[in-house]
């Protein structure tokens, strides 16, 4: 080799040796986080961010994080037990669960020094229970949970629908064994209730409204009727907290983006939702659409964590968790700054309960929505995903449909609120209380439950009816407006 070419390759050298240090100091910083992308209340907490890559956006690269490269390692689970087992193991970091499983985690941690959790942030809730629920197959005979006494009934084990179960069993003095209970995951007792090989089946967000969707099961028990809150929520490990703080506070932000973009656009992002995770479009927006099942809110509220001591009471009594120390494992820290940085007041979120709601022109009633909660939405089939449509009322819907339908349109769902609950439902699911005491005028009202329709008419001197009844009865509203 010529000394001339020796001094040039000497010289290449010493140009990348700063490149090769760098790249040898390069500290690489894994992030597992357990998701659960067919829950649908945890869609803004996992798959949206993983999918929009807003982790990446926030995750610090400056200061004691110039010379860091942060690997994201995003694990799936159909449930939370899976997910805390991950974090007890050391392989995921952040996890994402229903209020029982997550007290299951709280304490999992706490009696396994070292692998700590803490509850850092909320994803989704609903102050009154609504989510979880028990379904039976749309022939069965049964309409409320007392009728599934000595039935065979399926609940994951471990879940927020477990849990839901296990509370109204002992608010009603039921025993062990009303019913025979076994452990199926929302795939098995899905395919089991199809088949007819179990009486029912209760679950998590959003088999109850799912399995009704596709067309073969009926919900007879709504978590709302326990008028406990449910929420589902985010834990971290507290070793890996305390060690990056940043990345914390970056996971939350992430999420508040996921919430912004969800409520800006509920039609587009339940679109996008069903083609990540395969739940319907209809179903998802159901949850998290306006005045949707479930409330996008961060923020810890102490009503959230007398949900935790209500299901700690539950399981403490059946001998499931005998310890656990709620004030250790709460730790708004993080969030309290992710709202700080947002520039936002996390004090005044903390106090409110308020949703997003329906609002806008009637264009069946032509009057404009006023009244959030006697509202209604008719989702038309078109390019696009089609449109959603506003109305006033239970009975502009009704009309609206048969409406929309004599033009040619094809309606691809419509929801209303259930008069007792107060939750979304689909309005060809639900049952009506009818007052025909004006017969140019009836008026519907919808109830999820039979025996909430039934009371109602008998009280009202009307009649109940079936979706089919119901609209029939909206023909004549149209057939009188159009006379008018």
């Amino acid at each position: 080799m010529s000394t001339h070419r020796f001094s040039a390759l000497f010289a290449a050298a010493l140009v990348m040796a700063p490149a090769l240090a760098l790249a040898a100091d390069k500290q690489i910083i894994s992030i597992g986080i357990g998701t659960q992308n067919t829950t649908t209340n945890t869609v803004t907490g996992g798959i949206v961010i993983k999918e929009m890559k807003l982790l990446e956006k926030y995750l610090p690269k400056t200061g004691k994080y110039k010379d860091v490269e942060w690997k994201i390692d995003w694990q799936n689970f159909t449930s939370g037990p899976p997910v805390t087992n991950g974090m007890v193991a050391g392989k995921l970091q952040i996890g994402m669960m229903g209020d029982y499983p997550l007290l299951v985690n709280g304490a999992t941690g706490q009696q396994n020094k070292g692998n700590e959790t803490q509850l850092i942030a909320v994803i989704a809730y609903n102050a009154f229970g609504a989510g979880n629920g028990v379904v039976v197959h749309k022939d069965s005979p049964y309409y409320e949970l007392a009728d599934l006494k000595g039935k065979t009934v399926s609940v994951p084990f471990g879940s927020a629908a477990h849990g839901m179960m296990l509370q109204a069993m002992q608010e009603r003095g039921w025993p062990d064994s009303f019913w025979n209970l076994v452990s199926q995951s929302p795939e098995v007792g899905t395919t089991n209730l199809q088949e007819k090989k179990i009486d029912g089946h209760g679950d998590f967000v959003p088999f109850a409204e799912l399995l009704p969707y596709r067309g073969f099961a009926r919900k007879i028990f709504d978590g709302a009727q326990t008028k406990v809150p449910t929420f589902h929520g985010v834990v971290v490990r507290k070793d890996f907290a305390d060690k990056y703080p940043e990345a914390v506070v970056a996971y939350i932000r992430a999420l508040m983006e996921a919430n912004d973009w969800v409520r800006k656009n509920p039609k587009q992002a339940a679109q996008q939702i069903e083609q990540w995770t395969k739940i319907e479009k209809e179903v998802a927006y159901i949850f998290l659409g306006p005045g949707g099942i479930h409330t996008l809110d961060p923020t810890i509220k102490p009503r959230w964590l007398d949900t935790i001591k209500t299901a700690f009471g539950v399981l403490n009594k059946m001998g499931r968790v005998k310890e656990f120390n709620l004030d250790a494992w709460v730790n708004e820290s993080y969030v309290r700054q992710a709202f700080k940085e947002r520039s936002q007041d996390y004090e005044a979120q903390k106090q409110t309960l308020a949703n997003y709601d329906i609002e806008g022109k009637d264009p069946v009633c032509k009057v404009a929505v006023t009244r959030p909660k006697d509202a209604g939405e008719i989702w038309l089939a078109g390019p696009d995903g089609g449109e959603i449509v506003p109305t006033s009322s239970p009975s502009c819907t009704l009309a609206g449909i048969r409406q929309y339908e004599a033009a040619g349109r094809k309606v691809a769902v419509a929801y209303v609120f259930d008069k007792a609950l107060g939750i979304k439902v689909f309005a060809d699911k639900a049952f009506y209380a009818v007052d025909t005491r004006d017969p140019k005028n009836p008026v519907a009202v919808p109830y999820l439950l039979k025996k909430d329709a039934e009371a109602a008419a008998a009280q009202a001197g009307g009649k109940l009816a079936t979706y089919a009844e119901a609209l029939g009865l909206a023909a004549t509203k149209l057939t009188v407006a159009a006379g008018k």
